[in-house]
């Protein structure tokens, strides 16, 4: 670097452009600075982005290229986020190098989501033009969500997902961050909800009145009882004082020593028989919500049958076609105006009477038959049939396991897309811990 003269001014100084060994140490070390995680898979906060509402908060990483898997912890692991929750997570995503030069694809799932214990968020972001977009919404999407819930609890979750895909949608345009860039999202939201019976609350005030003054009634009839009682127990104190002195201590040692044990024991089974920490009862549903725009899908297996939960928003789909030409658009060559091959997308500012951010949703009720939860870009659903993915990774306990069979089926089928896969597994022993 050339040095700058004594006399020389700080003016100049400041204007003095970086030599080549500063050039050089930038860009062999960028990719560590820019880095997801760190060595033991936490998120590292990156300057600019919001930081997450919880501190289960798990995005994504790609090293290099390589295949990376999300999620390395045991869900018995001290470390692991779902350590005593009843679904756990896998994570695997691949540049797939050998036709792309840059990853554009993002993922986030958050553990006790919205700080409810035993909910769940899952996402995955499939950034095109590039990774702006995509990388906005998995650091804010679920902060909008969660802001959303906390302001509109009693409504439909659904609405929530709604309401959030578009708050997001309209913050991108304004922000101007994105540029031409936007993304395919898929959105799941996993929660515990209690059925209460309709009207219990007023029937209970309307009752108080009423009940007061048959406690009272009741509270001076135990009185009496109790006085009556008192009596007969001093007069039988009086006559067996010295048998019940001698055996007293003997009764007080035993009744301890089956305390502790009984206590023992209960805390042995209770560890044993409810390895969870929300125990569910008998009027708590267990409620998975959906939204998605684009492409990537999210499929549910129940008893080893693909369910669909998401829809496919591309420029072949004859509604979504209709929908471009009406809007004053045309569909040229399978994409709309020619550029997108997605009819709904959240960014792309350019085009965005176009190509709206209008998710579409659904609500399905869990019981013991649902078994695990995909969540791909269409880097997998290019090469696979949903119900072959279910297939494929059936028989895999672990999540993490079976997001990379998947990713790498995906690759040896030569996708030339990005490849992200989430699979969250659910454990269905919870109902089986229902309480009364």
């Amino acid at each position: 670097m050339a040095q700058a003269e004594p006399a020389e001014t700080d003016k100049k100084l400041q204007k003095t452009s970086p030599g080549k060994e500063v050039v050089q140490f930038l860009k062999r070390h960028s990719m560590d600075l820019l880095r997801h995680t760190d060595e033991h898979g936490s998120p590292t906060k990156r300057k600019g982005e919001s930081p997450g509402k919880n501190s289960d908060q798990k995005e994504g990483s790609l090293v290099d290229g390589e295949e990376v898997a999300g999620n390395g912890q045991s869900r018995h692991s001290s470390f692991s986020p779902f350590s005593r929750l009843s679904f756990d997570v896998g994570v695997t995503e691949n540049k797939n190098s050998h036709y792309r030069q840059s990853m554009e694809d993002v993922h986030t799932y958050v553990a006790n989501f919205a700080e409810r214990l035993d909910w769940g968020y899952f996402a995955i972001f499939d950034g095109h033009a590039g990774k702006q977009t995509a990388r906005w919404c998995g650091s804010n999407l679920h902060n909008i969500l969660y802001d959303d819930i906390l302001s509109n609890d009693s409504v439909d979750l659904r609405e929530n997902l709604n309401d959030a895909f578009q708050e997001a949608d309209n913050r991108i345009s304004q922000l101007n961050i994105a540029g031409s860039s936007g993304c395919t999202a898929a959105v799941a939201v996993l929660r515990w909800e209690e059925e209460i019976e309709e009207g219990k609350e007023e029937n209970e005030g309307d009752e108080k009145p009423v009940a007061e003054e048959g406690e009272k009634k009741v509270a001076n009839e135990e009185d009496e009882k109790e006085k009556e009682e008192e009596s007969k127990v001093e007069e039988s104190k009086d006559i067996n004082t010295e048998e019940t002195a001698a055996e007293e201590p003997k009764i007080s040692d035993v009744s301890a020593e089956s305390i502790n044990e009984s206590s023992r024991n209960s805390e042995e089974v209770s560890s044993v028989s409810a390895p969870f920490d929300f125990i569910p009862t008998n009027r708590h549903k267990r409620m998975l919500y959906t939204a998605n725009v684009g492409d990537a899908r999210i499929i549910l297996s129940r008893s080893g049958i693909a369910k669909r939960l998401s829809y496919d928003h591309k420029s072949t789909d004859k509604w979504e076609q209709q929908r471009i030409v009406d809007s004053g658009g045309i569909i040229l060559k399978s994409r709309v105006n020619g550029v997108l091959a997605v009819t709904r997308a959240l960014g792309d500012c350019y085009m965005k009477s176009l190509v709206v951010g209008s998710p579409y949703t659904t609500s399905t009720e869990l019981h013991s038959d649902d078994e695990f939860l995909i969540l791909a870009c269409d880097g997998l659903w290019d090469v696979c049939t949903d119900q072959e993915a279910v297939d494929m990774v059936r028989g895999i306990e672990d999540p993490k396991e079976a997001s990379s069979v998947l990713c790498k089926y995906a690759l040896k089928k030569m996708t030339t897309d990005n490849v992200t896969v989430m699979v969250v597994k659910f454990d269905t022993r919870v109902f089986a811990q229902r309480a009364e």
